[in-house]
């Protein structure tokens, strides 16, 4: 099953993410497991840029409920990966995050797509809380 990146979605952070020697299993490309930690890191970049004080309380945060990645042609050692991060539908507490994956040297053959539901929590209560209206902004068209 193939899962469809929505149309309708916002461009929130670019980021270059150099693919490591390691990143690569015993078939020599990069493992389906790396992918999902080039969106984790290109997600936490995004949140870090944001004014922490406001985005980011320290009580509050984002987790992330479910994921998912197409992945569409395989990536090798040496290569600079092209993360795009898209976010979309923010809800009272949550959002969707959008990740388009190409080659720095192939920018127009996407490699791998997907996505991630962040929902905001309040750590000691373990519930989830409405999103900081800083956050909604950066986020909502």
């Amino acid at each position: 099953m193939r899962l469809e990146l929505p149309e309708h979605r916002k461009l929130v952070h670019d980021m270059i993410i150099p693919i490591r020697w390691g990143d690569m299993d015993s078939m020599g490309h990069v493992n389906n497991t790396v992918y999902f930690r080039y969106m984790e890191s290109v997600r936490v970049d995004w949140l870090d840029s944001l004014e922490r004080g406001q985005i980011h309380p320290p009580t509050s945060g984002p987790v992330v409920v479910n994921a998912f990645c197409n992945f569409l042609l395989e990536l090798r050692y040496p290569g600079d990966l092209r993360v795009r991060m898209f976010a979309a539908k923010p809800g009272r507490s949550s959002f969707e995050t959008y990740y388009e994956m190409t080659l720095t040297d192939k920018p127009d053959v996407v490699h791998a797509n997907g996505g991630a539901k962040v929902v905001w929590i309040d750590f000691a209560q373990r519930c989830s809380v409405a999103l900081p209206d800083a956050l909604r902004s950066v986020i909502s068209d």
